[in-house]
């Protein structure tokens, strides 16, 4: 806590790109070398209207340096311009909007072509941004669109009959998808590595489950069957269409959006575009609802639009694919995808991929399947269940679903394990329930050897709901829900032996989840609606009465950090109706959701039991009340997937 302030899954996502593009898998082996690519063409309509003269950039994510929400513009997370030549170009080279980059420009119709006059190397990624143009009501230097083309084809050969129609319903779409790699329209970038290329080939693909590239028109529902909250995507770009339609950017219209989409919400800078604007509005969905709201409602382009302002303005799918049956745990990969501990009348594990697909037959059963109650990935994306029935056990499943050999795991003190987690060394750590409340930890080898005795390791501390985590020095931590304390368990780091442990109990209340940053420190959620910090040596460190509170946390069933170690906290709210929502924190425990959290139309009258956040920046949240998953599309910052790698490389709670 600061007080200051692999390859595709087997369902590649290259099942689905091609909606959008050709040849988009992505391969470690893909050469670096820049493709010569192929003619595209398309439109740039503000509202329903022509956009003419707007100048249009071909772009490729950068892959030097992460861009993102908290992360300034600079030289190494700028865009790469693409096009050789064009019908004009920029003269200002001094760090300008466009950087002095080659660009065309829209005709009388809005039209727009580029022939294949651009490179792009093979398994970055590509969208177009344009800026300027008169939509009808005089020339406007504040109209910024985007359109995510997605993964460069390793031959450099978009699809020929690739149409793009660029407006603000695919400037939202674009936004939002890769909002956790973009500072703003012309700062798009992650590292290098393969699997932040991954990511991000991820996060823009969410691009597809949001709008149709080729029409500009929001989506009601994914490929996969998932819904799409229609409504309020067109709301938002009604929102920019204000100010696209607009006489430019001293109208009231675009001084009241950008005065209400800074970089941090109310304040930090304006932007000058509605590009950037979007991006804003992705960062900050909590802010100053009522201002933007106001702006859609006047002459709307969009239907059907929202006809009432919103609690807040994240973006969540729904999704109910692969037998999802009262959920109570969910897990990403190191591939993106969710795998998801399903409760129902029989016990089951669903796999949805990053685009909420489901995948390898789910859903999976057998194996020792009982009252799962939560579940771990190894750094090979085996997973592990914890099943909390009787005297309980480990389901272990490798990255297709099949049972590995030997599953389920018993021994080593498994005694009705709640929690479960895997270390650096991918050695299995289940937090016993135990009969009579006589709770432990065990530690077993990812082949299901017990490490542990027979009795477990550590002393007998009563447990009533227990979770388990391991910090980046590889120490286990567990909370004790009756005795409202969080244990730190020593173990041999060789041996998985135990050494020793210490209890915490200063002002942690009825504790439900825990989850650790990206200095080791332990932060707990509990149903006491609070948020204690630990350091590591287990003494508290949130301010406030030892306490960080607000942003809606209410009842806080689970609790997850992104990238930036913010904290994510899964709250159920009871009273008539019933309903769940998100909380976040800032890792110096500020809130930064509104006082009723974020929610979505999904999460209403249900109990959101868990959360996980992927490399992309999306939160999943299992709505255990409705049997369907929530994915809030680029809301958190990207995060190290899964745990075990961010336990043994110690980047819990960092960028992959």
């Amino acid at each position: 806590m600061r007080l200051s302030c692999s390859s595709l899954s087997s369902f590649s996502l290259a099942c689905l790109l091609p909606l959008i593009l050709t040849g988009c898998s992505l391969s470690t082996n893909a050469p670096a070398t820049p493709e010569t690519g192929a003619a595209l063409r398309g439109s740039v309509y503000g509202g329903q209207s022509p956009v003419v003269g707007a100048q249009l950039y071909l772009f490729q994510a950068n892959t030097t340096g992460y861009a993102g929400p908290g992360v300034a513009a600079s030289s190494s997370n700028a865009s790469v311009s693409l096009l050789t030549s064009g019908t004009g170009r920029t003269l200002d080279t001094s760090g300008g909007p466009t950087n002095g980059d080659y660009y065309v420009t829209s005709n009388s119709t809005g039209g727009w072509a580029i022939t294949g006059d651009y490179t792009c190397t093979p398994s970055t990624q590509v969208y177009l941004y344009s800026l300027g143009g008169n939509a009808g009501s005089g020339t406007n230097s504040a109209v910024g669109e985007l359109a995510a083309l997605g993964n460069c084809p390793s031959g450099g050969s978009f699809s020929g009959s690739l149409f793009i129609a660029m407006n603000e319903v695919s400037t939202i779409a674009a936004a939002y998808a890769f909002a956790g790699f973009a500072t703003d329209a012309v700062h798009v970038s992650s590292s290098g590595t393969t699997v932040a290329q991954l990511n991000i080939l991820n996060a823009f693909a969410n691009a597809a489950n949001l709008e149709t590239l080729g029409t500009g028109v929001a989506l009601a529902t994914t490929g996969g069957g998932g819904t799409v909250p229609q409504a309020e995507i067109n709301t938002l770009a009604n929102i920019l269409a204000s100010c696209v339609n607009s006489t430019g950017p001293g109208s009231t219209a675009c001084t009241s959006l950008f005065a209400n989409a800074e970089t941090n919400g109310s304040t930090g800078t304006a932007p000058t575009d509605t590009a950037t604007a979007a991006i804003n509005m992705a960062h900050n969905p909590g802010a100053n609802i009522a201002g933007l709201y106001g702006l859609s409602t006047a002459t709307p382009p969009f239907a059907p639009a929202l006809s009432a302002q919103p609690n807040d303005f994240t973006i969540a799918l729904n999704f109910n694919a692969g037998g999802i049956a009262t959920p109570t745990a969910i897990a990403i990969d190191g591939s993106g995808d969710a795998w998801i501990a399903n409760n129902g009348s029989t016990a089951s594990v669903t796999e949805l991929s990053p685009l909420g697909v489901a995948l390898n037959s789910s859903p999976f059963t057998g194996s020792g399947l009982q009252s799962p109650s939560s579940i771990a990935i190894d750094q090979n994306n085996n997973v592990f269940i914890a099943n909390n029935y009787d005297t309980g056990s480990i389901t272990a499943l490798n990255s297709t679903g099949s049972p590995l050999t030997n599953s389920p795991y018993t021994g080593g003190g498994v005694n009705q394990p709640e929690g479960i987690a895997v270390d650096g060394s991918d050695r299995i750590i289940a937090g016993n329930y135990g009969e009579g409340m006589s709770g432990n930890v065990s530690v077993l080898s990812d082949s299901g050897t017990a490490i542990s005795g027979t009795g477990g390791d550590g002393p007998g501390f009563g447990v009533a709901d227990q979770a388990v985590a391991v910090d980046g020095s590889g120490n286990i931590w567990a909370i004790n829900g009756y005795l409202t304390s969080a244990e730190k368990v020593v173990i041999n780091q060789t041996t998985g032996a135990y050494i020793s442990s210490a209890n915490s109990d200063e002002g942690i209340n009825d504790p439900t989840g825990l989850a650790i940053d990206d200095a080791n420190d332990v932060w707990i959620c509990t149903h006491g609606s609070d948020v204690v910090v630990l350091n590591s040596s287990g003494t508290v460190i949130s301010t406030g009465s030892g306490k960080f509170t607000g942003g809606g946390v209410q009842y806080s069933q689970a609790i997850a950090m992104d990238g930036a170690s913010n904290a994510w906290i899964a709250n159920t709210h009871f009273g008539s109706p019933a309903n769940g929502d998100l909380s976040e924190f800032s890792n110096s425990g500020a809130a930064l959701t509104p006082s009723t959290g974020y929610t979505s139309s999904t999460m209403s009258s249900t109990t959101p039991m868990a959360l996980a956040i992927d490399g992309s920046g999306d939160v999943w949240v299992t709505n255990n009340g409705n049997s369907t998953v929530s994915e809030f599309i680029g809301a958190a910052v990207p995060v190290v997937t899964p745990l075990a790698v961010g336990v043994k490389n110690n980047t819990l709670g960092t960028r992959p």
